[in-house]
């Protein structure tokens, strides 16, 4: 198996995310730089992961989405790539207009940083079939801006179609509904606030992230 992580300038979990695959999958993992225009050949998982993309000015992930490297991003995603960005890694997906809505500051403009309990709401998803029977998933958040906002009716359709696959059972942000995490209509593409990659070993209070990026490369 094979995975690529998209390093832009800011990135601070990068590295995270590669020791945090490698050792919960076993995969192969290449780290990418956002001015690169091409992808490595044969990749199963791409990895949006969290830090301040360009020091979050403009708006968080709006500069990152126009990096070189985001076309190719997006051609992988339209081929089936299962593609997971994790906190500026959602914003940025969000910005690339690779899922709907958006991440605004948090509801008490005060930076979150705790360990979250969260709800598997979809547990059929590529990126959760690995949970079994499990409905409940402990993982770390940190970010001011991870209140995730979309009009109504997106809202509406993202819960009647079966995207959002996490919800806080403590939104400490202030989500539109507890939205923790989204995937989009096609099913390969994950955004989440909460990290996967601070919550892969016992050490860390929690393995529930190893089961998020096992399972999605056993989906490939």
């Amino acid at each position: 198996m094979k995975a690529a992580v998209i390093v832009f300038p800011g990135s601070n979990c990068d590295r995270d995310c590669k020791v945090a695959i490698e050792r919960s999958t076993g995969a192969t993992v290449e780290m990418v730089w956002h001015g690169e225009t091409d992808l490595p050949d044969g990749l199963d998982l791409i990895v949006l992961p969290g830090g301040f993309s360009y020091g979050d000015y403009l708006r968080c992930g709006a500069m990152a989405a126009l990096s070189p490297v985001m076309s190719e991003v997006k051609v992988a995603a339209a081929r089936g790539v299962a593609i997971v960005g994790i906190c500026n890694g959602f914003q940025i997906l969000c910005e690339a207009h690779l899922l709907p809505g958006a991440l605004l500051r948090n509801d008490q403009l005060k930076y979150v940083c705790k360990p979250v309990e969260l709800d598997i709401v979809n547990a059929q998803t590529r990126f959760t079939a690995g949970y079994g029977p499990q409905r409940q998933a402990v993982m770390t958040v940190g970010n001011g801006e991870g209140n995730f906002f979309a009009d109504e009716a997106t809202l509406n359709r993202l819960e009647g179609e079966g995207q959002v696959v996490f919800r806080y059972r403590d939104n400490p942000n202030g989500s539109a509904r507890a939205i923790a995490g989204i995937v989009n209509t096609a099913g390969n593409v994950l955004g989440l606030m909460p990290h996967p990659d601070r919550a892969f070993e016992a050490e860390l209070g929690s393995t529930d992230g190893a089961t998020l990026f096992r399972s999605a490369l056993a989906s490939a």
